[in-house]
């Protein structure tokens, strides 16, 4: 009688192995997929300090960022050279731009998310987790801040369709940051009054021509050169402010002290 092969013998028992292998395989490469990080940071960004600004040029708020691009092409992790990143690539529709609300430290919402509500003019605030933003005092305070948040500008947009985004955020060197489309302000802390003359004076900014200056995707056409100028329009050669006087930054208004500026201008978005 002919002798049967080891495999012929073990047949069922070989393909049962292989198959099992597979599955744990696959198994593990969906694990990985879903449990990898959504983004990594390169840098925690930093501001260098900056020289006093030129005589008569006007303040501003916040720092300028790098231009980190704006592309719709988003990989797993999407990697940002520098964090929070005020610009870099993000997802696109139906996925962004997210709806504006407040996000609890346990929601998962990362900045492949909200680039896109910045690139429309949106205002997005960001909390470390173990800073007191997270705690219930801090999320009844966003609470108060989102109710009461007004149009955009120039553009009126309403309150709720880009704006504003409030989340976690952990990889900064601050307990707060507020962002617009290519600029960060730094908060020590929590300061509702400048960061909405931060949204007032950089979400929707004109140039000297009255072209929108940022943000890269306008949500309107830019006003009239003959109607008055908004109070957002600035020259090119405005300055920058620091931001961070930001620690416990109260906003500038007569008779109050304006925080410290620099004369860099904020790059005009590609």
């Amino acid at each position: 009688m002919e002798q049967k092969s080891f495999f012929d013998r073990y047949r069922s028992l070989i393909l049962g192995a292989v198959i099992v292998v597979v599955g744990a395989v696959v198994i593990g490469l969906v694990i990985t997929q879903t449990t990898a990080a959504a983004y990594t940071c390169s840098i925690e960004w930093e501001p260098a300090p900056t020289a006093s600004p030129a005589a008569g040029a006007s303040p501003r708020l916040g720092y300028a960022q790098d231009d980190m691009g704006r592309s719709h092409d988003v990989k797993r992790p999407q990697k940002y050279t520098l964090c929070p990143p005020a610009s870099g690539n993000h997802l696109a529709q139906p996925q962004a731009p997210i709806v504006p609300r407040l996000y609890r430290p346990d929601d998962s919402i990362g900045p492949e998310h909200w680039i896109h509500n910045l690139e429309h003019g949106g205002l997005v605030v960001l909390y470390r987790g173990n800073g007191p933003g997270a705690t219930a005092e801090g999320q009844g305070a966003f609470k108060s801040f989102f109710d009461a948040f007004p149009p955009s500008p120039i553009c009126q947009v309403p309150a709720g369709k880009v704006s504003p985004v409030i989340a976690r955020f952990d990889q900064m060197k601050w307990p707060y940051a507020a962002l617009v489309w290519g600029r960060v302000l730094p908060l020590d802390e929590w300061d509702p009054a400048l960061v909405l003359q931060f949204y007032a004076s950089e979400s929707e900014r004109l140039d000297a021509a009255g072209a929108f200056a940022t943000p890269p995707e306008p949500p309107c056409a830019a006003p009239s050169q003959s109607a008055p100028p908004s109070e957002p329009v600035a020259p090119s050669s405005e300055a920058s402010a620091s931001p961070a006087g930001a620690s416990s930054g109260s906003p500038a208004a007569p008779g109050s002290t304006a925080p410290s500026a620099s004369p860099e201008p904020s790059p005009a978005a590609s």
